[in-house]
């Protein structure tokens, strides 16, 4: 049963009146070993509807390999309406990328996101023979504030249940809904890259950093701040005006 009173219960209320009124009977979420897709599954799985929790892994560090699925197998022992899958794209994600893009000069950063679209392609493949939609993990600093993620790939979804949460606050909910201590307490990352770098070495901050200068980013006037804190924001403000196209809405051409 769901109740009103935590985060937890109102989002999952969300998307269960969401998904009701669509007339929507499924919810498919990418679980990646991270705390996002963990408290978002977990939130899935809550509203009583049935939840496909898929672990896609591309030639993925085996950390965060396990630790999907042993978050999976914690919703289908918590929740009768909650299954995993297991769906290696691995030898798919090669042949796309050894074969067919082998004589263009396909850069790391590309074929990265690639591993993203892939993922994506398979969720609403799924989604789609099964009534559903795909439900988006991503949180507020990556979603509006730095872009941190793939246009078309982890950024293609149909809802964003905690996209208005900042990460502190997603880790906070991951401890209240009860998620894997060893997920709460792994670097974050987006799991695109077979050295397993974190989403700090390529941002070059913390999210904790992250939401300081996102919280920063309107204020007006003379700041007194430490000289990493104007590193911070320089980081910031370099990620946003980058990533902008994918924050905002595609442009139109207004025939007048």
């Amino acid at each position: 049963m769901l109740g009103d009173d935590t985060l937890g219960d109102k989002i999952a209320g969300w998307i269960r009146e969401y998904a009701e009124s669509n007339g929507i009977s499924t919810l498919v979420v990418g679980v990646s070993g991270g705390v996002d897709s963990a408290v978002t599954s977990t939130l899935c799985a809550m509203t009583g509807i049935r939840t496909i929790a898929l672990n896609l892994p591309i030639n993925q560090d085996l950390d965060q390999f396990d630790l999907s699925n042993a978050h999976i197998s914690w919703l289908e022992e918590k929740w009768e309406n909650a299954e995993g899958r297991l769906i290696d794209l691995s030898a798919t994600f090669r042949a796309l990328a050894d074969d067919s893009l082998s004589e263009f000069s396909v850069t790391d950063m590309a074929l990265a996101n690639t591993k993203a679209r892939l993922r994506m392609t398979t969720l609403y493949a799924i989604s789609a023979s099964n009534n559903g939609i795909v439900v988006g993990t991503g949180n507020k600093v990556e979603d509006f504030g730095v872009g941190f993620y793939t246009k078309y790939g982890d950024g293609g979804v149909d809802i964003s249940p905690i996209a208005d949460l900042m990460k502190s606050e997603v880790y906070q909910l991951g401890h209240e809904l009860g998620v894997h201590k060893d997920i709460l307490e792994s670097p974050p990352t987006d799991g695109l890259w077979e050295d397993g770098r974190t989403d700090e070495d390529q941002i070059g901050a913390t999210y904790e950093e992250l939401e300081w200068a996102m919280e920063q980013s309107s204020s007006t006037g003379d700041m007194d701040w430490t000289p990493r804190q104007i590193e911070v924001m320089r980081i910031f403000n370099k990620f946003n005006a980058q990533n902008s196209h994918k924050m905002n809405p595609i442009p139109v051409y207004i025939n007048n």
